[in-house]
């Protein structure tokens, strides 16, 4: 069973700058229930789950992913305020970092083990993707409505939808993350 500790032992550096102890926790209570509502038991099992199903991930497992675009929304963010010499817009860094930890928290519904071992498909993920699974998991630990646009509208599900600045950071660093590997399957990524 994953529990907490086993949360903050993966995202522990970013948990760490989430000012607001009451997210940090709901960002962890969101993990640990999506963990415990989509069957994953143990720590190796996220580290051995791809990121996607929709390409070829070159070994990039999900959580490598999840910090990856927590990482790349924050310094993006960063070099935006270092840069600008007046900040147009106000970047909240709390609802920041848990938006990019639970930005695709919901794939631990979408996604499951076959028999073999294989991530695939859920049943659940056939019925809702994981920016709606995700979403609803937020809600019900209480999480506050600007970390609830980041999860649902990440993705194509976010298009034309009003947005925080803060899904807006994470989701250009998500296609950052995503498209290389669609371009590099397909063979139009130059290198």
């Amino acid at each position: 069973m994953i529990g907490g500790e086993d949360m903050r032992a993966l995202f522990g550096s970013i948990l760490e700058r989430i000012q607001d102890a009451q997210l940090r926790d709901k960002t962890v209570q969101a993990w640990v229930l999506a963990c415990e509502r989509g069957g994953w038991r143990s720590v190796a099992e996220l580290q051995e789950m791809p990121f996607t199903l929709l390409t070829n991930t070159r070994g990039v497992n999900f959580i490598e992913h999840t910090i990856a675009v927590t990482e790349g929304a924050y310094q993006l963010a960063k070099a935006q305020e270092a840069a600008y010499h007046a900040l147009p817009y106000q970047i909240d860094y709390d609802r920041l970092l848990a938006g990019g930890l639970l930005h695709d928290v919901g794939k631990l519904l979408e996604f499951e083990r076959d028999q073999q071992g294989n991530c695939r498909k859920s049943r659940s993920g056939r019925c809702a993707r994981h920016p709606i699974s995700g979403t609803c998991i937020a809600y019900e630990v209480g999480l506050p409505d600007e970390v609830l646009n980041t999860i649902a509208c990440h993705a194509k599900e976010g298009d034309g939808r009003p947005q925080c600045v803060e899904t807006v950071l994470i989701h250009q660093a998500d296609f950052a993350t995503f498209n290389p590997l669609v371009m590099l399957e397909s063979g139009t990524l130059i290198q």
